[in-house]
């Protein structure tokens, strides 16, 4: 197993729309501080857990779909076990170092964001962790992996968004507020929305290989229409946590993230090679990353 195999396997593309509930948690979080978001530990700490949650995914999603023999015939990058670069049994234990890895790190995010004082959060957010870690393997191993019956956007809205932006919020400030769901909502469901194009793409070869996500119990033209509804719920929950904290026209320069987006789902709408979707991906997820920096920005001025 060479490092060239094992970084291609970790889907470095992916990372950005990892972080980008973190970067949007930290901001609105860190926003009573006198310092910068980038000097703080909760963030950084944060940044590499959720990286390792990322990466665990990653290789889950190798292994899982190697061994089952649906990434046979894919489309887009070749993935590491179906290929032969990587065993079966050398993957396994990459996920097992990752999560270790990962678990270390979400121990010491814990400790520096709540101490000895606040022993009931640390238990939650413990097995919060525990639980980000099940959660990523389970999506594609196992016989009743969850991204073989339709629930994967059900965990990336759950996971990318509310956890992501919520449970990073919450490290900083110890509270919650209702209008922190609506960028959580967003960052979800613009994360979702990259795992539908995902899906749109792998349309034919997930049907034939029996991985009935969302996207093949639709059909083509409903995951469309899904497509579009996912990236105008992000545009309506970022607009609406805008007016209720309103304080300056310039928080509404995140609609520069829209742009694109809004390419996006024309693209989507002309589109009658799946395969060519592929090049949407890094599209979408990189104007979901734009959108966390200028928004998290923006609205702590």
């Amino acid at each position: 197993m060479d490092v060239k195999s094992v970084i291609k396997a970790a889907r470095l593309r992916t990372l950005p729309l990892s972080i980008s509930g973190i970067i949007v948690g930290s901001f609105l979080g860190n926003q009573q501080s006198n310092s910068s978001i980038l000097a703080s530990s909760i963030f950084w700490l944060a940044i590499i857990t959720t990286i390792g949650f990322q990466v665990l995914s990653n290789f889950a999603n190798d292994y899982g779909d190697g061994i089952k023999g649906t990434d046979k015939n894919r489309t887009g990058e070749a993935r590491m076990v179906a290929s032969g670069a990587i065993s079966p049994k050398q993957m396994k234990n990459a996920m097992m170092i990752t999560a270790i890895f990962t678990l270390i790190i979400a121990l010491f995010l814990i400790f520096v964001s709540f101490g000895k004082e606040n022993f009931g959060y640390s238990i939650f957010f413990f097995l919060l962790g525990i639980s980000s870690i099940v959660a990523a393997i389970k999506y594609t191993v196992g016989k009743s992996a969850y991204g073989y019956s339709g629930f994967g956007d059900v965990f990336v809205f759950l996971f990318f968004g509310l956890v992501s932006v919520v449970g990073c919020y919450f490290l900083y400030t110890k509270q919650l507020n209702f209008s922190i769901f609506l960028p959580a909502f967003a960052i979800g469901f613009l994360s979702t929305a990259v795992l539908n194009l995902n899906n749109l793409r792998d349309f034919e070869q997930d049907k034939i290989n029996q991985k009935n996500t969302l996207v093949v119990k639709l059909g083509i033209s409903k995951a469309k229409k899904y497509h579009y509804f996912l990236i105008f719920g992000a545009l309506f929950a970022s607009t609406f946590f805008v007016i209720l904290n309103f304080s300056s026209w310039m928080q509404f320069l995140f609609l520069i993230a829209f742009v694109p987006l809004t390419k996006n789902m024309i693209t989507v709408a002309k589109n009658n090679q799946l395969s060519e979707l592929d090049a949407e991906l890094k599209k979408v997820a990189l104007s979901t990353f734009l959108f966390a920096v200028i928004f998290g920005f923006v609205n702590t001025l």
